[in-house]
Order: structure tokens, then C-alpha cells, then sequence
């Protein structure tokens, strides 16, 4: 059925536990009896369902509900199940969003860094779909989050929710002991959370290297290691290094060679303040040790990759679950890297550009929406078996895919922390922000069916 609206009404007084709806809705819901529990988050109540003429498709709670609740006092629209087995009804989903921000002191509003309009992008479309969002640093789980209204994210004690979409920016904090308790909690709470982690571009490797079929899409690559590096250097003309922790294309090297010598830059010039050339190989290696700071590394085949007027050029493929539970996609960009830069993330430099645009100009518009096909395909299935790989629900990935000079996709990177500056944003609420709303919905509905009598 269609999503209900709750409306407030003035509580008599404190004690005041009922509900209001019309007797349409009473038989709409299937409810049997008028004495019921009525579930928002993981809070449950009993309540005394009182029919009166009324908006069939409305629900009005007295004040001292919505405090019972834990919900700030106004309108909204929730999707509405009744679980006879257990006589209650289910309303929501409340969302939980969490990440890692500044604590702001007085009245100033927190600042959700890179993922700040997100959040608002967010909060909209599950306001207009269905649920209510909100956003919580995980040391403050249960004890505050921070919800929109009239133009500001306003703290409160809010509901525990239904569901969570892990947005923490830093891998360190993933690791730390404090994360791991939250956790710990969400689990003897039963309350899921998706892309629960960072993924290593190493642990990637290895899940995606051992299907045969994706073999001839993965560029070759190892642990950085001086004798790994002595046989790529022999082997290609380019090879990468990066972090197996890296993001946002920071602290990649690219090793270039160039007749019997070498040359060396990095994405991040405070590293190497300009491109290193005419190097032996021992001294790339004695160059590189002490910037590689004991860190894991790993060493990849650089492939000759189109180019956008003689700019590096890739494209980002972002996949998200469905209500339906399979993998579609929900955007494809390409990115151009900024002039002099060889990496294309936005965060150095690089700017977004639709596909077909970027590939007319090395070949038919026919061909161009062939490539982008076979992009799509090699994501999806990317997608299915990197979830199938890791533990935990993995609901949103972003899949990096280069094109080759004979128009071959391959896969670069998969994220599974996609940044959100890719799509254009002409529209207001962005497909893959519409993608995250169903998928949240979808598992916050499946967790009814686990609802127990509390």
C-alpha cells in the first residue's frame, strides 16, 4: 500500500497512549483488533487504535507519542506493515547515516565534510519517498544524532534506526577499537549496516584474480617488493605503485621507461616536487623507499589508456543494490584528469564529463555506446562477485574502468566509499541518492520479519 502520513495532535495529557486513524485504513492495514504495538526504530509500544472519520491515509499520534519515540514533533510519511504474528505494526524506515565529523560546540551547525550536501540530498528524498534520516557519529550512537529541519541539521536524541549507511571518511578510524564496539552493538542490536568497511585494493585484486573470466580485464599486479618492482620495470613501459590503502588518488607513483634509464612522479608533488628523470633503477628504488614509509604497496601494469586531449581519462561506474536485490547501475562519468596530472580523481584537479562526449573523440558514436555497454556489464558483474567475496551487506560500489586504445574496458579500482562529486547533480535528487533511499528501505523492511515481542 501507499506510504501513510502521521500527523501530531495535542496529548491531553501525559498518559495519553493511542492512535487515530479512519476505519478505511483500520481494514487497509488488516489490523484485527484495536489494542496493537506500533514499532518506529527499534522502540515498541502498545497503543490503543481509535477510529474516527478522518484522511483515510493518515495516522495522528498525540505529542507525548512522538517523545515516546524519540521523534522530533512533526508530519511524516511512512510506509506502514502489520505483522499479525505479532501484532504490531511497523512504521519507518528510520535511517541512521553514520560518519566521522567535528563536534561543533553552542549552536553551530556540524559540518559532514565532503558528504555534507549528501546528507541533505538524502534527507530529502526520504522525506518525499518515505522515513525519516538522520546523521550520527558513531561515539554518540544512541545518545544523539542530528536531523533537518528548516534549513539546519539539529541535534537530538533521536530513535535507534532501522538501518545504517556507513559513510566514515578515514580508514584508521575503521580500525580503531571504538568502531569495532559500535559494531559489536549494532550486531546484538540486529540492526544492519551496508558497506561497512574500506576495501584494500589488494584484497580486491585477490577476490576478482581468482575468476577465470575476469582475467583478461584485470591489469597484472603484486605486492610491491624490490624484486616485484626489478620484473614490471623489465616487463612494462609503465607501472603504477599505489597504497593498498590509498584513496582519492593520493600517494601514487607512476614509473616511466625511458630508453635504458627511468622516470619517476608522484600524484602529490610535495612528494617529488617535480617528475624525476634519467634515473637507474636503483635509484628509482632508493628513491621510492623512504616515500613509501614501510607502508603496503602494491605494483600495477600500466596500460595505454585513451586519452581526452592528450589528458588522462578513466570513468567511474557507480553500482547500487536494487529493491529487488540485484545490482544495476546507477551512473557512468567520465574523468579527465587536470593538465600535467596522470591521476584523474576529482580531489586532484581532474573534472567529470558524460561518456559519450569523451569518446567520440576516438571513435563512432555507435562504438562509443558499445564501450559504455560492455562498461556497464563488467561493473555489474564485478559488483555481484565482490559481494559475494566479502562478509558484511555491501550495497553501493564505485567501479573505476579504463579503455584501452583498442576500446577493451579494464578494471582499475572498485570503492566501496564512492565519492559523491561525480554525477552531475543537475537533478535534485541524484539516481544513485534514490538507489541508496530504496536499497535502505528494502533492508529495513526485511528486518521486520525478525521483529520480536520486546
Amino acid at each position: 500500500m501507499p506510504p501513510i502520513t502521521i500527523v501530531p495532535m495535542e496529548s491531553a495529557n501525559s498518559t495519553d497512549i493511542f492512535a487515530q486513524m479512519s476505519s478505511q485504513l483500520l481494514k487497509q492495514l488488516q489490523l484485527e483488533t484495536h489494542d496493537i504495538k506500533i514499532s518506529v526504530g527499534k522502540k515498541m509500544v502498545k497503543v490503543e487504535i481509535r477510529t474516527v472519520e478522518m484522511n483515510p491515509n493518515e495516522i495522528h499520534f498525540p505529542e507525548n507519542l512522538f517523545r515516546y519515540f524519540c521523534l522530533p514533533i512533526q508530519r511524516y510519511k511512512f510506509h506502514a506493515i502489520y505483522k499479525k504474528e505479532i501484532n504490531s505494526l511497523f512504521l519507518g524506515p528510520v535511517i541512521g547515516l553514520v560518519t566521522d565529523f567535528k563536534q561543533n560546540k553552542g549552536n553551530e551547525e556540524p559540518y559532514f565534510r565532503s558528504i555534507h550536501s549528501f546528507c541533505e540530498e538524502l534527507h530529502h528524498g526520504v522525506t518525499d519517498k518515505a522515513g525519516f534520516l538522520y546523521v550520527f557519529s558513531y561515539p554518540e550512537f544512541s545518545l544523539q544524532g542530528y536531523y533537518f529541519e528548516d534549513g539546519k541539521w539539529k541535534p537530538a536524541e533521536l530513535p535507534l534506526p532501522d538501518v545504517i549507511y556507513n559513510r566514515i571518511h578515514s580508514r584508521r578510524l575503521e580500525f580503531g577499537k571504538e568502531y569495532h564496539l559500535f559494531r559489536n552493538t549494532l550486531a546484538e542490536l540486529s540492526i544492519p549496516i551496508f558497506n561497512d568497511r574500506f576495501l584494500s585494493k589488494w584484497e580486491v585484486h585477490e577476490h576478482l584474480i581468482n575468476e577465470n573470466h575476469l582475467h583478461s580485464y584485470i591489469p597484472d599486479t603484486n605486492i610491491f617488493t624490490k624484486d616485484n618492482l626489478i620484473a614490471f620495470a623489465k616487463k612494462y613501459e609503465t607501472v603504477f605503485i599505489k597504497p593498498v590503502h590509498g584513496s582519492q588518488g593520493r600517494n601514487i607513483f607512476k614509473l616511466q621507461k625511458e630508453n635504458n634509464h627511468f622516470s619517476l612522479e608522484s600524484s602529490v608533488t610535495t612528494q617529488l616536487e617535480n617528475k624525476q628523470v634519467n634515473l637507474t633503477f636503483e635509484e628509482i628504488y632508493q628513491l621510492l623507499k623512504p616515500l613509501l614509509k614501510n607502508k603496503i604497496y602494491i605494483i600495477q601494469q600500466g596500460i595505454p589508456l585513451l586519452t581526452y586531449q592528450f589528458r588522462g581519462m578513466d570513468y567511474r561506474v557507480l553500482c547500487h543494490k536494487n529493491q529487488q536485490n540485484n545490482w544495476v547501475v546507477t551512473s557512468v562519468v567520465a574523468r579527465i584528469s587536470a593538465e600535467n596530472e596522470f591521476v584523474s580523481n576529482i580531489a586532484r584537479g581532474g573534472e567529470i564529463m558524460t561518456p559519450i562526449n569523451a569518446l567520440k573523440d576516438n571513435m563512432s558514436i555507435s562504438d562509443a555506446k558499445w564501450v559504455i555497454t560492455q562498461m556497464k556489464d563488467l561493473s555489474i558483474e564485478t559488483a555481484m562477485i565482490i559481494e559475494r567475496k566479502i562478509s558484511g551487506i555491501t550495497g553501493e560500489l564505485g567501479i573505476d574502468i579504463g579503455i584501452d586504445q583498442n576500446g577493451k574496458p579494464w578494471l582499475i579500482e572498485v570503492n566501496s566509499k564512492p565519492s559523491k562529486n561525480f554525477e552531475d547533480g543537475q537533478m535534485k535528487i541524484r539516481p544513485s541518492a534514490k538507489a541508496i533511499i530504496q536499497f535502505c528501505t528494502k533492508l529495513a523492511l526485511d528486518s521486520t520479519s525478525e521483529m520480536e515481542d520486546s
